[in-house]
């Protein structure tokens, strides 16, 4: 059998790096492909030359037995390939169908036709089993719908070659079950789909074969059957997976982090943080779990500052906070935060890589005196930090949006480490991120909370909870909805305050 996609000996190099050396990767049809690798390793570059968004240097591709040159998108698309982004590129003002037929719009005498576009996206939704209302305002929808839509608009172009990029990165868990079967229904009907992860749990439960890239290169191609995690591992990272973090034994100190009562509405008024109440010590780390959407993003943006509409105390160091105090104000009493969304609150993409870190860095008094910004020194800091963190960058007066979504997260989490807080919320801190940085993320949390300083963690990844924290915290419907400390802690007991389900003895009441 053809195979639907081939990248033969594929180089592309921009400068200072070389992305794709000499790849070459065969993806057969009707099947899901694994392609994985650390972050920089260079599989969204390669998957961007499929899709006609780069030319290679060097290289062919062949689809379906025949060679193309792609010199944009539109030539991918014309070749039957789709490819939903991590980072979706919708219109929310605009409609589902709208958004669909945007790049191949339905015309009746010069006009629109909604009513025929619909019915065609009806034929589709039928086909592949997509409960979609497709007037939905996009901006309605919750994220696992979004992509859902961008799914339907490469399917609606025509693609029977479907490329995903991290498409678990922002999904809750239950939102990622349910790809997992449109998935499978895509491939049973006779699609391929290319799969960008760095999941490997993700790898082994969806996919069929498996192409590993290490630095550019190629390090490994097996059959999903034929392989594990830790094998996986070693070829793209050189070693297996660290399975514990070594930390000393919790030696709990004085209270870093109080919360007290904390109400407050979202936008429609709504109640999303409903009476909560706890405490962070020094030399712990707690965790907060729970399905996103159920207050967790409000409460930490209550906390740090970021929401300033809310009811209820919060104290830092033992130090009351005021209502309006600001971001910076509260970073100042000891306060570090990485917040969950690297792109809209973490990062300036069209700003530079030392700009960025300059963010929060600018206001240090080695760097700042007498408001003057010494650039000498914060560039050796960022050095320091790009160094330590093994952050893979272009250089430092490239822009924020050169960096791959792992390394910007590196970025992020180093800017927030060399602020040196002494009480750390960490929301999502290892999102979109490869196994490596991952697993040196958690090292450096680890670290910090045996150095005696206090870490809230917030995470959709309950391996990630349990493998951290001293306690964890359970948020259901705006509520801590039951506490687990570390020699308790089990998927089932969590899992089941998750869903709202309190153990016998009730709600329990968290100092």
């Amino acid at each position: 059998m053809e195979d639907a996609v081939l990248l033969k000996d594929i180089v592309k190099a921009f400068p200072g790096t070389v992305a794709n050396n000499h790849i070459t990767i065969s993806v057969r049809k009707n099947s899901i492909h694994g392609i994985v690798g650390e972050n920089g390793a260079g599989k969204t570059t390669l998957m961007k030359q499929l899709y006609g968004m780069y030319r290679p240097d060097e290289g062919e591709i062949w689809i379906n037995g025949k060679q193309v040159v792609f010199h944009s998108p539109r030539d991918a698309i014309n070749c039957r390939i789709g490819m939903v982004h991590q980072h979706f590129t919708l219109v929310n003002s605009m409609s589902v169908v709208e958004n669909i037929i945007l790049g191949r719009p339905v015309l009746k005498y010069g006009f629109v036709d909604i009513r025929r576009a619909k019915k065609e996206i009806g034929l589709l939704c039928g086909k592949y089993n997509f409960d979609m209302d497709l007037d939905a305002k996009v901006e309605d929808l919750p994220v696992g719908l979004k992509q859902r839509v961008e799914i339907l608009k490469a399917l609606y172009l025509g693609a029977d070659v479907l490329i995903m990029d991290e498409p678990t990165a922002v999904l809750t868990p239950q939102e990622i079950t349910e790809l997992f079967v449109t998935l499978k229904n895509l491939r049973d009907q006779g699609a391929s789909i290319i799969l960008i992860t760095h999941k490997l749990s993700e790898v082994m439960q969806l996919t069929d074969e498996v192409t590993v890239l290490r630095d550019g290169r190629v390090t490994g191609h097996v059959f999903t059957k034929d392989t594990n995690e830790q094998e996986l591992a070693r070829m793209m990272i050189g070693r297996g997976l660290l399975l514990h973090i070594d930390r000393q034994e919790a030696k709990i100190g004085g209270k870093a982090l109080g919360v007290r009562n904390i109400r407050c509405k979202n936008d429609d008024g709504m109640m999303v943080v409903n009476d909560v109440s706890f405490d962070v010590h020094y030399g712990e780390i707690v965790g907060i779990a729970g399905v996103q959407g159920n207050g967790q993003t409000e409460l930490i943006e209550v906390i740090s500052g970021i929401n300033q509409e809310y009811a209820g105390r919060i104290e830092i160091d033992g130090q009351e906070v005021l209502t309006k105090s600001s971001p910076w104000q509260r970073r100042a009493m000891g306060l570090g935060h990485i917040p969950e969304d690297r792109q809209r609150e973490g990062s300036a993409p069209d700003a530079t890589i030392e700009d960025n870190f300059l963010m929060t860095t600018y206001r240090k008094p080695e760097i700042n005196r007498h408001a003057l910004i010494s650039r000498k020194k914060a560039l050796q800091e960022l050095e320091d930090m790009v160094r330590e963190f093994k952050i893979k960058i272009p250089g430092y007066r490239a822009k924020g949006s050169a960096l791959s979504g792992g390394n910007m997260q590196k970025l992020i989490f180093a800017r927030e480490y060399n602020l040196n807080p002494r009480c750390l919320i960490a929301s999502q801190p290892t999102r979109g991120v490869d196994i490596g940085a991952m697993e040196f993320i958690h090292s450096h949390l680890a670290r910090m909370r045996d150095q005696g300083k206090a870490v809230l963690l917030v995470s959709n990844e309950l391996s990630e909870i349990m493998l951290l924290s001293d306690r964890v915290l359970v948020m259901y419907e705006g509520k801590i909805s039951g506490e687990v400390k570390a020699g308790e802690l089990s998927e089932e007991k969590i899992g089941l305050l998750m869903a709202g389900i309190v153990q016998e003895r009730g709600e329990q009441d968290v100092e």
